[in-house]
């Protein structure tokens, strides 16, 4: 509960002390009794003053319940608790990590809804501490409001996304045509309805607590939605730059807390006092090592390395393309300390290989502030974990807070070093002007393309 400030109260030091107001006047200075503003603005600073609160004033949140399945309570009922809490991690990693290779097999499309799925999950979980934190407010319309703007957040995102890659089914439907193209005015107009129902659904005494929720809302929305939509960007760009970023944070999670358990001494950082410079270090190289296996083996398969796109001809994703060269075999010259140590002066790579090492050293060096960031936010409301929907591991954020800095430093690396301008989306735009607009462009480029020398000039008879 706020701590209410008495306005009677002792002065602090360096506080001037009023004078008492004299008989028959209020203690502003007036004769008449103290206006209705007044009193509205008392009630303001006794009820909304959330700035003055420390550590201790927030509230505590229940502890999760403990979801360990009843047979593995029974398997492990003799060990310590450090080694039982290894298991159980143990196993039900291992579960998660089968489930996953079983979506993989499914294709991109179930892909894309186990992406869907997670964000979903992870907002619930950031939104659910919110309104535990301040439940006693009973503050109006808050979860009706934040599930309203994820909703109109997920329409803009996804609909930029249909109208890049699904272009060719979006022009054989009417409809979906008109959608398209006032897409982001009807994303706007129905985020402007979010807003003003909040402005409406302000209540006095909750001003600055409604404006912390609203707040907190959009700010669960950049990290979740967000950045789930950049991971779907990158997997429509090839499974591979899907798969082996999110492996090697997998990979790093798993091995510096294998490294840190069995050789941990020394502490890292104090948002999270179990993590080691052992388990950092020993995590670091076997996520390059794994990054850089994990691209070899995986820039053999088309199902992996073709970008993916929507055939309307037969209704469904394919992953079928001449790979680039970035997925073809070259050969190296090995620097010279290389040399003496693998007895060869030249080597074979797929390209991506190189690139995997860039990726999986942001993934082991980098990746971890994004758990960090997590902890701290955990301290702050003072909770162990985001939830307990996993038993060993806490919520689903607990486990992808690393993952959404990860997906946002493989966009800006693809858009950066790897993915040119998009023929397909210039083609789309063309395809959707005037004839007279189209005509200009076909003359245009045709006396680029003579200039250049690569088409000859029409003879003149």
């Amino acid at each position: 509960m706020l701590e209410l400030r008495y306005r009677g109260s002792c002065p602090g030091p360096g506080e001037a002390v009023s004078p008492p107001p004299r008989e028959g006047e209020a203690a502003g200075g007036d004769h008449e009794t103290e206006s209705t503003s007044d009193k509205e603005t008392d009630i303001d600073d006794r009820y909304g003053d959330l700035d003055s609160r420390t550590d201790s004033d927030i509230p505590e949140i229940p502890a999760s319940s403990d979801r360990t399945p009843e047979i593995l309570k029974k398997a492990l009922s003799g060990l310590s608790s450090r080694w039982k809490n290894w298991w159980i991690r143990g196993i039900l990693t291992l579960t998660m990590i089968s489930l996953f290779f079983l979506i993989i097999s499914m294709g991109s499309f179930m892909l894309m809804l186990l992406v869907l799925g997670i964000q979903v999950k992870c907002f619930h979980e950031i939104i659910t501490i919110g309104y535990r934190v301040y439940h006693s407010y009973d503050l109006p319309w808050f979860r009706t409001l934040s599930w309203y703007f994820l909703l109109c957040v997920n329409y803009f995102f996804y609909g930029e996304t249909v109208a890049d890659y699904f272009a060719t089914f979006v022009q054989r439907e009417e409809q979906l045509q008109f959608l398209i193209r006032y897409h982001r005015f009807i994303s706007f107009a129905l985020y402007l309805a979010g807003f003003c129902m909040f402005v409406l659904s302000l209540v006095k005494k909750h001003y600055r607590l409604q404006f912390y929720m609203f707040a907190w809302t959009h700010v669960t929305l950049l990290i979740t939605v967000t950045q789930s939509h950049l991971v779907i960007q990158n997997l429509f760009e090839g499974m591979i730059w899907f798969l082996v970023p999110i492996s090697s944070v997998i990979c790093n999670d798993i091995t510096a807390y294998l490294f840190g358990f069995f050789f941990g001494r020394t502490p890292l950082i104090k948002l999270s006092p179990k993590k080691t410079w052992e388990g950092f270090i020993g995590g670091f190289f076997s996520t390059v090592v794994f990054g850089f296996i994990a691209a070899y083996v995986l820039s053999k398969y088309q199902y992996f390395v073709c970008p993916v796109e929507y055939r309307s001809d037969v209704n469904s994703f394919v992953t079928e393309c001449e790979p680039s060269e970035l997925f073809q075999l070259q050969t190296y010259s090995l620097p010279p300390f290389l040399k003496a140590v693998l007895r060869q002066e030249r080597v074979s790579l797929y390209p991506f290989q190189i690139h995997s090492i860039a990726l999986s050293t942001f993934a082991s060096l980098i990746g971890p502030f994004g758990g960090f960031f997590a902890s701290g936010f955990k301290r702050a409301f003072k909770i162990k974990d985001f939830a307990n929907t996993i038993p060993g591991h806490g919520g689903i954020m607990d486990r992808f807070d690393c993952q959404y800095l990860m997906a946002t430093f493989v966009h800006v690396y693809i858009t950066s070093f790897i993915r040119g301008p998009n023929p397909s989306k210039v083609l789309q735009q063309l395809l959707v002007l005037q004839p007279e607009q189209q005509l200009n462009i076909y003359k245009t480029l045709k006396t680029h393309l003579i200039e250049k020398g690569i088409l000859q000039p029409a003879l003149k008879v």
